[in-house]
């Protein structure tokens, strides 16, 4: 009989808001039950207390009783900022066993940079959601150390699934991940900040440009998610000859505009990678 989330203590190591947003799709979709997700910062209290009062999840003021909860849990998410990792992982290796498995969500951080620094055989996911997860709508890259079994490999997927889609990719492509959908919803906003901008120097009132710009982009995702056609064809669809259209899409041509969206999302992941090197830079990985 497999194991489920809801069978198992899970402990978040950082509270932030990529933190939150799983646990929060882990409880509201009752994929994992509160008394059994334990949240762990290094000194905000506050933020503590009220992740506690809204989600009921276990929480701890003191050393000891943090690392008693670390010690605890079977999975333990580690979602500290890039710039804290060298010191949390110092405190964090002691408290950790190789029955755990580590599921990482540091951007640009590999497997073999984490299993160096925490000097541990346990099995490692590494991911890379992305903000939408806050609401369910989330898009996660995963890769998987070689100890991870199958069935925590199905473990990690339900983690990630309960807060958006989640797929598979051999680690070298998780900085890519990054570019595109780790990243991804700020160009999206940026396009639409463009779009609203331009209606309301248009003459539109700004509340009924954000209106219709959010309508707009909301529809033509809907219409490649429920066609399942090719978002160039949906284009193609909608661009008559000489039209209005075609008129504003040569205009993003002669912008580069798929050229720009391209490069963006190549820097991205070149800088997912860049952070993740930045990480104690003379560690010797296995």
């Amino acid at each position: 009989m497999s194991t489920t989330l809801q069978e198992l203590r899970i402990a978040f190591v950082g509270a932030g808001s990529m933190a939150e947003a799983i646990f929060r799709g882990l409880i509201e979709n009752k994929v994992a039950d509160p008394d059994r997700i334990a949240v762990i910062n290094r000194s905000d209290r506050d933020k503590l207390e009220r992740l506690q009062a809204r989600y009921g999840v276990q929480v701890s003021f003191d050393t000891e009783g943090k690392n008693a909860l670390i010690a605890a849990a079977d999975i333990v998410v580690l979602a500290m900022k890039p710039k804290d990792v060298e010191s949390s992982f110092a405190e964090l290796k002691q408290h950790l066993s190789s029955r755990q498995l580590l599921v990482s969500v540091i951007a640009g951080l590999s497997i073999g940079k984490i299993t160096a620094l925490l000097e541990t055989d346990a099995p490692i996911v590494r991911t890379m959601p992305n903000t939408s997860s806050t609401i369910g709508l989330g898009a996660t890259g995963l890769s998987f150390s070689a100890g991870v079994s199958a069935e925590q490999r199905g473990l990690a997927l339900q983690m990630f699934e309960s807060v958006g889609i989640a797929t598979v990719v051999d680690e070298p492509l998780l900085d890519i991940v990054t570019g595109v959908s780790g990243s991804g919803p700020a160009y999206v906003y940026y396009f639409m900040e463009a779009m609203t901008k331009a209606a309301v120097e248009g003459g539109l009132a700004e509340q009924e440009a954000r209106r219709l710009t959010v309508q707009t982009v909301l529809g033509a995702a809907r219409m490649v998610e429920l066609t399942q056609e090719d978002p160039a064809e949906l284009r193609r669809k909608v661009t008559s000859p000489n039209g209005t259209t075609q008129a504003a899409l040569q205009t993003l041509d002669n912008h580069q505009f798929c050229e720009g969206i391209v490069r963006a999302v190549f820097r991205a992941a070149e800088r997912a990678k860049e952070m993740g090197e930045a990480i104690a830079p003379g560690v010797n990985q296995r």
